[in-house]
């Protein structure tokens, strides 16, 4: 009777597991797809970028051409740069939901939805602002990933990538809602230094590649920042976790029992 039920749920658990692969899967589908019929005109992104450019001299963060220069003067930066550019991204993401899915699921479905919901703000703002990324801008910025590593067009080839899709950075964004939900998921002090480095890896990285203005950055960091905080489910509360609804039942049982029994004995 036992093992059936083991096998049961272990059954049950698999089909959970499948069902979030599935639907993320398909939510990727649809946001490369509508990413790819969605981009923006040349002209028009170029002039979004000039604006942004403008913007960002008007504040004093026009920092893309000094970081770049400064992370050049330091050897082999530039090529980490282009390792956690693409491998910081989805090799990591991917991993560390596979992980969540099947440990930490309440807080899988947290990362996920605030995902889902950036990516689908996201395809708007690329349809309606799109700007050309700074290695494009003719500021004297140089595309370290296309000039240095082939590996970037393996993971995701030409045919989905939009050019123009740069603000706000979802490479940075999902780098943070994954690095979030890992720390959220975790206790281990090693996990949890990893997933801050990544995430503030990934910050640098997008700029020192060239494929992303500051602006750019802060508005992806933002909105999933804000989403993450935003969006259910939250992880650890009733009724979203039954494990932790069971056991907090049980705890309660046992409290006023002890204190039957601690009444009875007076």
């Amino acid at each position: 009777m036992g093992r059936r039920l083991g096998r049961a749920g272990g059954a049950g658990r698999l089909l959970k597991v499948l069902q979030q692969v599935v639907i993320m899967v398909a939510a990727a589908a649809v946001y490369f797809g509508v990413r790819h019929l969605t981009r923006g005109e040349t002209p028009a992104a170029a002039r979004n970028g000039d604006r942004l450019i403008v913007l960002e001299r008007s504040l004093g963060i026009d920092w893309e051409v000094p970081v770049q220069r400064a992370a050049f003067e330091v050897p082999l930066l530039p090529t980490v740069a282009n390792w956690v550019y693409i491998y910081g991204h989805w090799p990591f993401i991917i991993s560390a939901l596979i992980w969540l899915v099947i440990w930490h699921r309440p807080v899988f479905l947290r990362a996920r939805n605030a995902m889902l919901i950036s990516g689908a703000v996201g395809i708007v703002v690329f349809a309606t602002f799109p700007v050309l990324p700074p290695r494009l801008a003719g500021i004297g910025l140089v595309d370290t990933v296309t000039q240095r590593s082939n590996s970037y067009r393996v993971l995701q080839p030409t045919g989905f990538t939009d050019e123009y899709a740069a603000m706000p950075s979802l490479h940075a964004g999902w780098t943070l809602i994954v690095s979030l939900a890992l720390i959220a998921a975790t206790r281990n002090v090693l996990l949890r230094v990893f997933a801050v480095a990544v995430t503030l890896s990934m910050d640098l990285a997008v700029v020192v590649t060239a494929n992303h203005y500051i602006l750019d950055v802060v508005a992806g960091l933002a909105l999933t920042g804000a989403l993450w905080f935003v969006v259910g489910p939250k992880p650890g509360r009733p009724g979203r976790d039954p494990a932790a609804w069971v056991r907090r039942a049980v705890r309660g049982r046992r409290r006023r029992g002890s204190g039957r029994g601690g009444a009875a004995v007076g």
